[in-house]
């Protein structure tokens, strides 16, 4: 009975060594709260990347090809630039018959301002794509979203 006893004693002293008062005044959020936070008020500067394939630019001559291979990967870098900052529209559509999805479509749109991005490189990647790469510091972010809702606003949307 006294081991009985003494065993109970020891569980509840446990059982109450685990619990503990929290003051909601004075406590921190929990550390899952900060991933709610923007991942952009994380890092220091943006980075985006872009390609685009030489070859098949709308072009004979093969200098101009190259030429324009360039800035395409540069508005695509821009694009994925955008992304980061504004997020991305989707709309999706599915269709389904006798239980079975006949169709799905998806479409992506983006659309926002971007200034202040630094041309980081452009590079050949292989012998016939283009890579470019854009950063953009995090203090220019806020002010290309304070832009862009005002503009948003102004437009009357």
């Amino acid at each position: 009975m006294n081991r009985l006893l003494t065993a109970g004693l020891l569980a509840g002293l446990i059982v109450l060594t685990g619990c503990k008062s929290i003051n909601v005044a004075t406590s921190k959020p929990p550390e899952s709260a900060n991933m709610l936070a923007p991942l952009v008020e994380k890092r220091e500067t943006l980075t985006a990347t872009g390609y685009a394939v030489v070859s098949v630019q709308n072009h004979r001559n093969p200098g101009q090809q190259r030429l324009m291979a360039i800035r395409a990967s540069k508005l695509d870098a821009y694009r994925a630039l955008t992304e980061q900052v504004y997020g991305q529209q989707i709309d999706a559509s599915s269709t389904v018959a006798d239980m079975t999805v006949t169709s799905d479509s998806f479409r992506a749109k983006v659309e926002g301002v971007i200034y202040g991005a630094v041309l980081v490189s452009i590079t050949p990647v292989g012998e016939d794509t283009y890579e470019t790469t854009l950063s953009l510091d995090k203090s220019v972010v806020q002010d290309l979203r304070t832009l862009y809702l005002g503009q948003l606003t102004a437009r009357g949307r």
